[in-house]
């Protein structure tokens, strides 16, 4: 369980770095926000990719063998950044980013199952709640961790801006090939290691899913809200250094550290609150209030522009899994099918990372990138409005 547990907080550093990454290239290849953007759209292809493949990994091999293979693959895009600092090729960085985002996919459509079979079935939710736990504090490490060794206030420029690099992901490869090589070494659950064969709904699954209008709503839902939390995650430390002159890159990543911390806090109170509210209900109300930060971002700039950006962090936090849960209610035996889908609806963050920063280039100004994430929460808004007449989650 423990090392099950540590993959949440090890996708968590690897998603999170790119919002460092993306400054730090900007800088070193002297990129314009749309170009910079493609580091999201590398990353978030490799997901869209390999979610349906990973799934069907999981019913042929097992939990535990698609983990380690999804390991093998993070671990070997890790090691790729090297020779891609060597060459100096922003677009072998994005081939590496890519490769390691396959391997996303294959831990997170493995782990979270596995973690539930690993024990009796009454303390699955317990279980998975403590693991999914780890995942903000490995966001927090990623973006300390490239803020220290990546960012300065004086980044290079060429060769000596893409070494800056090796060592952070060096490091982040030699930990996740040691724990899959631990991995491959331990004992697990039969249910952790049992493949069961490729099933029907697997393949005939998605044909259905497409004439559920209901359930396609929420797979759009996901689309426009994780383009939202991407990209503004994206885009904080390139915000904070238009919104307050003299603030250095580095300085702007411990910002984003503090938007993830925010993050982390509104995933525990709005776990409280879901207790006592419907779900959909509550997701109006954030995704409402996240509209007028985005806005507000757009608008007003400096300082109080930078502290709403901050802020929508702490209202994105129940969003993901809510739309989850909202999207699969009723499936039946259609549930994995739905449930990959909606892990490929994460291509929003590639999709709409891209445009902002394209609407960045176009307006001359980063803060008019941010209508982009304000119509994003208005679609999670009139979803969960529409969610509402379904009846409580």
């Amino acid at each position: 369980m423990v090392l099950t547990t540590g993959l949440f907080f090890l996708w968590g550093v690897a998603n999170n770095l790119n919002d460092v990454l993306i400054a730090h290239f900007r800088h070193v290849f002297s990129l314009s926000d749309f170009q910079s953007g493609l580091v999201q759209s590398a990353f978030y292809l490799g997901y869209f990719c390999f979610a349906i493949p990973a799934a069907l990994a999981a019913e042929r091999l097992g939990y535990k063998a698609t983990v380690i293979m999804g390991l093998l693959l993070f671990g070997g895009g890790a090691l790729l950044f090297l020779p891609a600092s060597m060459q100096l090729s922003y677009g072998f960085f994005l081939v590496a980013l890519f490769v390691i985002a396959s391997g996303l996919a294959f831990l997170e459509t493995a782990a979270n199952p596995m973690v539930a079979v690993m024990g009796p079935a009454e303390g699955s939710a317990q279980r998975l709640n403590l693991a999914q736990a780890f995942n903000p504090l490995g966001s927090i490490a990623g973006v300390a961790l490239g803020a220290t060794l990546i960012l300065s206030d004086a980044p290079g420029q060429g060769a000596a801006g893409a070494a800056a690099v090796r060592l952070p992901y060096l490091v982040i490869a030699l930990v996740v090939l040691g724990w899959a090589a631990v991995l491959a070494c331990t004992r697990f659950p039969r249910a952790a290691t049992q493949a069961e064969g490729v099933s029907g709904p697997i393949f005939a699954g998605y044909g259905a899913l497409l004439r559920r209008p209901r359930y396609m709503a929420g797979v759009a839902a996901q689309f426009f809200y994780v383009g939202a939390q991407v990209g503004i995650w994206s885009y904080l430390i390139r915000y904070a250094e238009a919104a307050v002159p003299g603030i250095g890159a580095q300085q702007a990543a411990w910002l984003l550290t503090l938007s993830l911390a925010i993050f982390m806090l509104g995933r525990f109170i709005g776990t409280a609150l879901l207790a006592r509210f419907d779900g959909a209900r509550l997701m109006v109300l954030f995704a409402g209030v996240n509209i007028a930060l985005s806005l507000l971002a757009a608008m007003a700039g400096g300082v109080i522009g930078l502290a709403a950006l901050v802020i929508t962090s702490f209202f994105m936090s129940i969003m993901y899994p809510t739309i989850f849960i909202l999207s699969l209610r009723g499936l039946g035996p259609l549930t994995k099918a739905g449930a990959s889908m909606i892990v490929m609806a994460i291509i929003g963050g590639a999709v709409l990372t891209m445009a902002m920063g394209l609407l960045s280039d176009l307006a001359g100004t980063i803060r008019a990138a941010m209508l982009v994430p304000a119509l994003c929460f208005a679609v999670v808004a009139l979803y969960a409005r529409a969610a509402c007449r379904a009846g409580p989650i």
